[in-house]
């Protein structure tokens, strides 16, 4: 069994799609479609930058997308044929539930565009703040979230692998956390750069411009089940995937679990498509499965080979 795994947030990088969109007429038109979608020329700041422009929430989360579904979409390979699942880590979601068929690529844009700017939005810059828990499982993480809250909110974001963590929440809550993670069980504690607390309670009214969003697009069922980040299990009924979308924004993304749990159905292939961010966590989760990172047109051409 195969599964296909969509990167998140972190993934950007100035130049990216530049070279598959020069040796594929397929990635250029998803790039072209992207791009009128959104009204802008988001595909030349993913080529020329500047990175801190590209690294905005609000064009982040739409040129990672495009990316990811330009490198399927160069390959010609039908998800109904070679995949199982699909899942995606956080807005990676969104480019899972495009592949498979569930959003068309337009409104994916537009989604994600909208996800961006709420998230962005949600928060005042510099009222939050997010740490990588390094060395430490959830048991550890949660418990010094819990400890290092005093009232405020501190929550666990990402449970990634079986040594990171990500936690999210208030600026201060999140920096009594990182004074006290090392005596409670962390090996480090980084303070991550982002502008905003993302997968915490914070971020509900993100939540609900997603819900209302939401309400006005078509909803597919997809084409193979996708494994949704809340719930660390299959899900292919639209209202549902609606539903679970909604609750990403505030809720924890269950990476390590969907991995796990995927492995444990019989998934022995998982294939990143646009970056090699996942793949790493998957080895760490499930160490006898294959990874496959695509990134490159000499990727894509081996990968279809090896289909």
């Amino acid at each position: 069994m195969r599964a296909f795994i969509f990167p998140g947030q972190g993934s950007q990088s100035v130049g990216m799609g530049k070279a598959l969109a020069e040796a594929s007429s397929e990635a250029r038109d998803v790039f072209a479609e992207v791009d009128e979608a959104l009204g802008q020329h988001l595909f030349r700041l993913m080529g020329e930058g500047p990175i801190e422009e590209l690294t905005l929430t609000e064009n982040a989360q739409p040129a990672i997308m495009a990316n990811a579904i330009a490198t399927l979409r160069a390959s010609g390979i039908d998800l109904a044929d070679k995949a199982d699942f699909v899942a995606g880590h956080s807005l990676g979601e969104y480019s899972a539930l495009c592949a498979a068929g569930t959003f068309d690529l337009a409104t994916t844009a537009r989604l994600l565009k909208l996800r961006g700017q709420a998230m962005q939005a949600a928060v005042p810059v510099g009222e939050g703040a997010m740490a990588a828990l390094l060395g430490a499982n959830l048991a550890t993480a949660q418990a010094i979230a819990d400890a290092a809250a005093e009232g405020e909110v501190c929550a666990v974001a990402n449970d990634n692998d079986p040594s990171q963590v990500v936690i999210s929440g208030a600026k201060a809550a999140v920096e009594r956390a990182l004074g006290i993670a090392k005596e409670m069980g962390a090996k480090r504690a980084i303070l991550l750069p982002v502008s905003a607390p993302f997968h915490s309670p914070l971020m509900q009214p993100a939540a609900d411009a997603m819900a209302a969003a939401l309400a006005d697009v078509a909803i597919l069922e997809p084409v193979v089940p996708l494994y949704a980040n809340v719930t660390a299990a299959p899900v292919a009924v639209p209202a549902d995937i609606s539903d679970l979308l909604v609750a990403q924004v505030t809720g924890m993304v269950r990476w390590r679990e969907s991995v796990a749990n995927m492995a444990e159905v019989g998934v022995t292939h998982f294939v990143e498509l646009g970056a090699k961010v996942l793949t790493p966590m998957v080895k760490r989760i499930a160490p006898d499965v294959e990874v496959t990172s695509v990134v490159t047109i000499e990727d894509v051409e081996a990968l279809v080979k090896a289909l």
